[in-house]
């Protein structure tokens, strides 16, 4: 489905105290569907609420009370899988989940185990170092989120917030495909990237809006060549679930740590327990939370209360038609369009609003002069000041015409600098702001020469030293510059003081 055109990395090989080991992960990343009201009830998903306070009675598990289906929640799951590239299953149909816990009032979660409403699709990671891993989606349902069980208000007694009960989930799976750390942080964050451009999750790992469950497994070189081959997994090890993971960064160390500790208690002649496990990450490890569960334990059966879902092609055909451009083929415009290196059109569509900010400064200017004063300058000076481009002081009409000023040779690059600085601070229009404060580039030609005489007259020994060595020429337009306030074009001085010089 994607086309790919770069080189696949490397597996992640870890030394042992007896063989090289190298690592199998898989993630199951939930992400909160955005939407305003829950996926069987019409209770509100505000995150930040009193406690409680969005809870209908059907999310309270009270009894008679009968879910219906939320059509937006349906339409962002279709909407994911279409930026996945995946199969949109026009048949779909919800099970319950049956377990008990405090935070989960129905005794049991409404799922989709047998008949999800996304299937296959692929999503390509692409690395810092220019490779890039095709990651196999296995399917995409909905489900239900649990309610969240708060332990530390009270030594004696726990409390319970069910305003999450309810929110629908989006479940992506993807195949044991990624090989590292690294990849398995890229992975999410891609995903993140998607689902943000899509609208259809925010992406937000700090609220619990995106979050995944690592399972980790390790194998010796060579076996996981033969699983791709054969679909066995019995060539792979026993895999651990870490659960609940809501940091690139934490994912990385626990990812780590857990294959070390896998590789540990099988060089020693034991063997790995499949379980699900809890990373702490002031200790730096993970621990164990529960044996893992199959999904019998669960008692998995169709939701009596529920009639399967059956969409139509065309409803789906017209979610596709209004897709907004997504991140890979924003990239790949920006670098035709605008002849932008690889690495600036990534940056540049990390997310929605440095995209679009982007193209409105880049409107009838310079694409790589825009790009490195929107990388460079902008958000350099935003970073500095803690600032997302959302809050940026300079809008894109303002970052276009300083660099407008620039390509016309109204002012010079050191110049501009200052004008950055000055639209950054008390704002204004940069062309008006040229003009009354006498900032304009020096282009006189004349005047040029008569400052570039001056200062090669006063200094006849540096012109000796010069001659001998003409890379001692920048000295001279240093000094031309700066006698000219720095608004001399400085082609033109280079070029008066390299004839002068050799004359």
């Amino acid at each position: 489905m994607l086309d790919l055109s770069h080189t696949a990395p490397k597996p992640k090989v870890i030394a042992g105290a007896k063989h090289d080991w190298e690592l199998v992960i898989g993630l199951e990343v939930h992400a909160q569907v955005a939407t305003k009201a829950k996926l069987f009830s019409a209770s509100s998903t505000q995150f930040g609420a009193e406690p409680n306070a969005n809870v209908a009675f059907v999310d309270a598990g009270m009894p008679g009370m009968l879910p219906v289906i939320n059509e937006e929640c349906v339409a962002q799951a279709v909407r994911t899988g279409l930026g996945l590239r995946a199969n949109i299953n026009l048949y779909s149909a919800f099970d319950r989940k049956n377990y008990f816990y405090p935070d989960l009032p129905q005794g049991y979660q409404i799922s989709q185990l047998y008949h999800p409403i996304v299937g296959e699709g692929e999503v390509l990671v692409e690395l810092g170092d220019g490779t890039a891993r095709v990651v196999r989606i296995e399917r995409i349902h909905l489900e239900q989120d649990a309610g969240k069980s708060i332990h530390d208000m009270d030594p004696n007694m726990s409390f319970v917030d069910l305003n999450r009960t309810g929110v629908a989930l989006m479940e992506i799976v993807s195949r044991p495909d990624i090989r590292g750390p690294e990849e398995a942080a890229a992975y999410v964050s891609k995903l993140r990237q998607i689902m943000r451009y899509l609208g259809t999750c925010d992406g937000n790992m700090q609220n619990g809006n995106l979050r995944a469950d690592v399972n980790v497994s390790v194998c010796r070189p060579g076996a996981y060549e033969k699983y791709m081959e054969t679909q066995d997994f019995d060539h792979l090890g026993t895999r651990c679930e870490i659960k609940n993971m809501n940091s690139l960064r934490f994912i990385q160390q626990a990812i780590e740590y857990e294959a070390r500790r896998q590789i540990a208690i099988v060089e020693d002649g034991g063997s790995v327990t499949q379980e699900t496990r809890l990373y702490d990450p002031d200790k730096g490890e993970t621990r164990s939370m529960r044996s893992k569960e199959e999904a019998h334990d669960y008692r998995y059966f169709p939701d009596p209360d529920l009639l399967p879902l059956e969409i139509e092609q065309s409803w789906v055909n017209d979610l596709a038609a209004n897709l907004p451009e997504l991140p890979d083929a924003k990239k790949a415009r920006f670098i035709s369009d605008f002849g932008l290196s690889d690495y600036d059109a990534s940056v540049l569509t990390a997310d929605t609003e440095n995209a679009a900010f982007f193209e409105k400064t880049a409107e009838g200017q310079d694409g790589k002069l825009a790009a490195n004063w929107v990388i460079n300058e902008l958000f350099g000076r935003l970073k500095k000041d803690d600032k997302d481009i959302t809050e940026s002081p300079v809008s894109p009409e303002q970052l276009g015409g300083v660099i407008a000023l620039i390509s016309k040779g109204d002012i010079s690059g050191k110049i501009a600098k200052d004008l950055f600085e000055i639209v950054y601070t008390d704002g204004g229009d940069p062309a008006v702001i040229v003009e009354e404060r006498g900032m304009k580039q020096v282009t006189d030609l004349g005047a040029i020469e008569k400052a570039v005489d001056e200062i090669i007259a006063a200094n006849p020994h540096q012109v000796a030293k010069a001659k001998e060595n003409p890379k001692l020429a920048g000295w001279f337009v240093g000094q031309v510059m700066k006698a000219t306030g720095g608004k001399a074009n400085p082609k033109a001085v280079n070029e008066l003081v390299a004839r002068k010089l050799q004359g």
